[in-house]
């Protein structure tokens, strides 16, 4: 049975896992990390780097390195590298085409299923944005499920009691808290508010800008204008924001930042708590305004659920004990529970979980735009989905045989101050007076939070329907373009794998001819294991794989029938041991392939 791979796609960091035996394990990615970077780069040779060896990249080459691309999904801007405009899309399906990857090589098998979270406050253009992230990069994605969601996944799943939730996430660039009802295996979300704005990135953004001010006061010189002092900078601003989290002071000292003037500094947690206490303050107006659309008030709460990285702030920790009146609990990683309750969603779609409902909520109205430019909603906020609902307009004008359906998500009663997530038209509605004709209009939300919307014309039943699946700001051209260049990247990956592997093949036969050869000076060289290794060396230089493969195999196969293979005490110098004679059903390699 094909997995699925549960994906965590975050701002800051990213996690994989999957279902195995009953349960979700983390994937661990190909340098041994439970996370991985979500950071792309561009060498100066053009090669691209995902993960840790992208971020250790962000001080040399700050231009090239790109980072926190989330909080730009679903928006029409582009990052431009050596010449090349990179959608948020494409960047994102780097750091998925990494993972998946990695996913594979632990697993022993393809990957192509998978359910990726998004935050529950993202918009019908962002999730339609993450899917089309996970298409170029190969991923058929079965789910698209709210982060909240999945981390009460992750924790409610074995609890046999009724109990409130609410999750607070707060990850690098994103902010969002839901109210989830769990009864036995019915996982219900109430409501949710959030800050697609709101997260680490921005706390790191106050230490940063509190740093560089204390380099000017100090030496008179700003350091904004140094790509890599600024890179330093940032750095350091991260570090010292992570280790005021256990710490009451810490010490950040930059030698040589700008020429040789330095930076050297102490920072302390008040000083911080300070500094960022607007943006914890930030969070207690979504947080009333989901447990108001819930109907509940903080007594009515039995647990509250931190989720993402910045949770780890005492303050933040401090602003949702304060409010809830109760102590967080810290029995999930937050770092990991929204991979681990994604890869229960997957277990769930295989059928490996059986008797788990979820029950999630749209985090935004939809409707349309009517006369005078009025929103009419049609499916408020925090309904829950999948839903199909319809509501009957009629024409604004004498004998109108056209209307435009301008599809609108948000709460603003002005209907311009909402976001457009498409337009379009139903031709040939009978003529007739004006608020005769009877127009429904019909919006379907799907598991995904997909949106699809219809007109009919109640009395000729003709229709017209939209998907909002151009709402990425990606036309399907530019998503098959980008499918493309991604396969490229893959082959070119697989081919540098593929050469590697084959150049420390020939490495290791080489080293082995070298005590074979030394037997042939003896007893000659009947099966031309000389004109083998020549061979093997000359295709090394012409980087030709296949040739190179070939010719491995041919020195591989001399050496077999030469029947000697290499024994480190050949090489002791001391000539003290001959050479072992191989086996026959040997190909005379030292240890495994590629290594």
């Amino acid at each position: 049975m094909a997995k699925i791979v549960g994906i965590d796609l975050g701002t800051t960091n990213s996690c994989m896992a999957f279902m195995e035996n009953g349960g979700a394990v983390i994937i661990p990615n190909a340098e041994g990390g439970r996370t991985t970077p979500s950071v792309v780069s561009f060498t100066g040779s053009g090669e691209r780097v995902v993960g840790g060896a992208a971020l250790r990249q962000a001080i040399t080459n700050p231009e090239k390195t790109i980072t926190s691309i989330k909080r730009k999904m679903g928006a029409e801007e582009r990052v431009m590298v050596d010449g090349k405009r990179y959608s948020p899309q494409e960047i994102s399906a780097f750091i998925l085409q990494k993972l998946k990857a990695d996913a594979e090589a632990y697993l022993g098998e393809q990957v192509t299923g998978a359910v990726i979270t998004v935050p529950a406050y993202f918009s019908d253009a962002q999730r339609q944005a993450t899917k089309d992230a996970g298409r170029i990069a190969g991923l058929d994605v079965k789910r698209i499920i709210n982060e909240p969601t999945a981390a009460a996944l992750a924790y409610g799943l074995d609890k046999n009691i009724s109990q409130k939730i609410m999750v607070y996430d707060l990850g690098g660039g994103t902010f969002d808290v839901s109210i989830l009802d769990i009864t036995r295996d019915i996982i219900e979300v109430l409501s949710t508010a959030g800050n697609n704005h709101l997260g680490g990135d921005d706390f790191d953004a106050c230490v940063t800008e509190h740093l560089v001010k204390v380099f000017k006061e100090t030496h008179h010189t700003d350091p904004r204008h140094d790509p890599s002092a600024m890179q330093r900078v940032k750095e350091a601003a991260v570090k010292a924001k992570m280790e005021l989290s256990g710490l009451t002071t810490t010490q950040v000292q930059l030698p040589f930042l700008v020429g040789n003037m330095h930076l050297e500094t102490t920072l302390t947690r008040s000083a911080f708590e300070q500094m960022t206490e607007h943006l914890v303050k930030a969070t207690t107006g979504p947080m009333r305004q989901a447990m108001q659309d819930a109907g509940l008030t903080p007594k009515d709460l039995d647990k509250v659920l931190l989720v993402g990285g910045s949770t780890r702030i005492p303050a933040v920790a401090r602003v949702v004990r304060e409010y809830t009146g109760m102590e967080p609990a810290k029995s999930v990683n937050p770092d990991e529970c929204v991979a681990i309750g994604a890869a229960l969603q997957g277990g769930v779609l295989l059928g490996q979980l059986t008797g788990l409902l979820l029950v999630d909520v749209t985090p935004l109205s939809l409707g349309i735009e009517t006369v005078g430019d009025v929103f009419s909603p049609i499916i408020t906020r925090n309904t829950p989905i999948p839903v199909h609902q319809s509501q009957v307009f009629t024409t604004a004008a004498p004998f109108q045989s056209t209307v435009e359906i301008n599809v609108l998500q948000g709460e603003r009663e002005i209907a311009s101050a909402n976001k457009s997530l498409g337009k379009f038209k139903l031709k040939g509605i009978r003529r007739a007076m004006q608020g005769v004709p009877q127009i429904q209009v019909t919006f379907s939300i799907d598991s995904n939070g997909i949106v699809s919307v219809s007109a009919k014309d109640l009395d000729t039943n003709k229709q017209q329907e939209i998907t909002i699946a151009g709402s990425s700001n990606l036309s399907q051209s530019e998503i098959d373009r980008a499918i493309r260049d991604a396969q490229a990247y893959a082959k070119e990956d697989a081919y540098k794998k593929d050469m590697t592997a084959e150049e420390n093949r020939s490495e290791q036969l080489l080293y082995q001819s070298q005590a074979v050869l030394k037997q042939c000076k003896k007893s000659g060289d009947p099966h031309g294991v000389q004109a083998a290794v020549n061979e093997v060396q000359h295709m090394r230089k012409r980087k030709d794989i296949v040739a190179m493969k070939a010719a491995n195999d041919a020195l591989s196969d001399a050496l077999q029938q030469s029947g000697y293979a290499y024994t480190p005490e050949e090489n002791s110098g001391d000539g003290a041991a001959d050479a072992e004679i191989l086996d026959k059903d040997t190909d005379g390699r030292q240890g495994p392939e590629g290594q």
